[in-house]
């Protein structure tokens, strides 16, 4: 009987160090799955952007749509974005902290536990490019400076060097939507065409990247910069 009662003993043991092995590994794919999303308590502020086209005297755009392609315009200001978003979504950016939330068509915007986020809390920003040429061409997103020094090639920058990598910014036109990730090794992306004379509105969402790696408690209240340069292709 001791014997037996022994065997029943090392077999309760194996079941509970079992148990407790499954749920230390649970613990630690609950933490994996949850350590790149910061708190949304957390502020990450805009510091800069502009968006800039250089070297194409025949491509410009502009935050509102035009018939004539002289009302179009080669550089729009961060204050003219950040004023925008007052006037269409009733938030200012240079206060309002972006929050991480995720996406899986660049349209609906979720925190970590599923709520969806309207655009008008300013947890990520939104708005409207609209472009034109004056010939048909394919519009690129550049990294690369225009001429040497020049450090006008499309950047995100903070002081924080992990931020970055946590950024996203998607441009949607055509029903086609493309995503600029600075993780990545391209140095230009190949966007959407252009009609001449033609206006095309173009989609922009910026965000932080929930889901990312780089997108930990160590980003708390980094500011960044966003710099953008189009250029284009004549087809």
């Amino acid at each position: 009987m001791k014997s037996g009662s022994n065997k029943e003993n090392r077999m309760i043991r194996k079941r509970f160090l079992t148990s407790v092995l499954l749920v230390l590994l649970a613990f630690v794919a609950i933490t994996v799955a949850t350590v790149a999303w910061f708190s949304i308590a957390d502020k990450t502020r805009v510091k800069s952007m502009s968006l800039d086209i250089k070297s194409d005297s025949d491509l410009r755009m502009d935050l509102n749509a035009h018939t004539q392609f002289e009302d179009y315009v080669k550089k729009i200001s961060f204050e003219q974005i950040a004023e925008r978003m007052r006037s269409e979504l009733g938030f200012d950016m240079t206060t309002t902290p972006l929050e991480p939330v995720t996406t899986s068509d660049q349209n609906i915007f979720t925190y970590e536990n599923g709520t969806v986020v309207p655009e008008s809390k300013g947890a990520y920003l939104t708005f409207t490019l609209h472009f034109m040429a004056e010939t048909d061409m394919l519009v690129h997103l550049n990294r690369e400076d225009s001429e040497s020094g020049a450090n006008d090639g499309t950047n995100i920058s903070s002081g924080n060097a992990g931020l970055p990598d946590a950024m996203r910014i998607s441009f949607t036109a055509d029903g086609q939507t493309w995503i600029y990730d600075q993780g990545t090794t391209d140095t230009s992306y190949e966007l959407f065409s252009l009609k001449a004379n033609t206006d095309k509105p173009v989609l922009i969402h910026i965000w932080m990247e929930g889901t990312d790696p780089a997108c930990t408690d160590d980003l708390k209240a980094a500011d960044y910069a966003i710099r953008m340069r189009f250029t284009g292709e004549s087809k």
